[in-house]
């Protein structure tokens, strides 16, 4: 009787050992496979929040946009759209956009007079034209003959009087201040010529009008073209007031040409080119050219 109980109890213990240990493998591998799946899980959040220096990984691919979607504009502000040019020690310049050529005109209309002002609107009145004759004394000095001595021959056999000597005679006749030219429209650029209309004001009243010109080489020389405009329109303006009446008549300007002028022959020391030159008798050529021997000149000549 005593075996077969202990029997029993050996195959109960047995049975029991054998449940105890299917469990505790059972969880084990529970408690293992749990540990991998965290492991895993931790491993790939901690890639994907570390930035990667391969320069070989793909990056994560955004979704396509939407087509056919208008796209709102983003705002700029108005430093954003400014350009800066190229300067020198950080300074801004100008872009060539915002520069003004001079050969598109000067834009320099005469200023416009509102109806309040009492004064005479010289760009459009001919206040005083014709009104009375100067005294007799300022008609002696304005229709006084001229000197030889202040008359110039130009190279192509012009005579002419400086414009500085116009103004003196205007100066004696009016006084400083007591004459003027005005405007009578905005300034012309063309391709080669600087031209704009002047009026002659003496004594508070208009006494002439002419059109002045001036060619020009280089648009640099613009605003100098400018000022021998004027200078010509005044020449043009004192014609009215009988200055210099001379340069005009064809016979007072043959007999100055044969009593105090000569014709030569030059040639330019860097071309080698001939050509007719006139002078006065008392001056002497100057430099680039030089005077030539009258023989051979047929076919040497440049142009006048």
């Amino acid at each position: 009787m005593s075996v077969p109980a202990s029997r029993r109890a050996g195959a109960g213990l047995l049975a029991h050992l054998t449940t105890t240990s299917r469990q505790g493998t059972h969880q084990t591998r529970q408690h293992a496979t749990r540990f991998y799946q965290h492991r895993a899980i931790s491993s790939a959040t901690r890639l994907h929040q570390q930035p990667s220096n391969n320069s070989n990984t793909t990056p994560p691919t955004q979704p396509p946009a939407p087509k056919n979607v208008p796209r709102t504009p983003t705002p700029q502000t108005a430093a954003s759209q400014v350009k800066p040019a190229n300067s020198n020690n950080g300074a801004l310049s100008p872009t060539p956009d915002a520069l003004h050529s001079l050969t598109d005109g000067l834009t320099d209309p005469p200023p416009t007079l509102s109806p309040d002002e009492k004064q005479v609107d010289w760009t459009r009145s001919y206040h005083g034209l014709s009104s009375s004759p100067f005294t007799a004394e300022q008609a002696a000095i304005l229709q006084a003959e001229l000197h030889p001595d202040d008359i110039e021959v130009k190279p192509d056999g012009i005579l002419y009087l400086p414009e500085i000597k116009y103004r003196r005679i205007l100066n004696r006749a009016f006084g400083p201040g007591g004459w003027g030219l005005a405007p009578r429209g905005e300034t012309i650029v063309t391709g080669k010529l600087v031209t704009r209309e002047y009026g002659l004001v003496c004594g508070g009243r208009l006494v002439s009008l002419a059109r002045g010109e001036q060619a020009y080489f280089d648009p640099d020389g613009i605003p100098t073209a400018t000022e021998g405009c004027k200078s010509n329109a005044l020449m043009r303006c004192c014609k009215d007031l009988g200055i210099a009446s001379e340069l005009w008549d064809p016979r007072f300007i043959r007999g100055f040409m044969r009593e105090y002028a000569r014709e030569l022959f030059v040639e330019h020391l860097t071309t080698k080119k001939r050509r007719r030159h006139f002078m006065r008798k008392d001056d002497e050529v100057r430099w680039p050219y030089k005077e030539v021997p009258a023989g051979g000149q047929a076919g040497q000549t440049g142009r006048r």
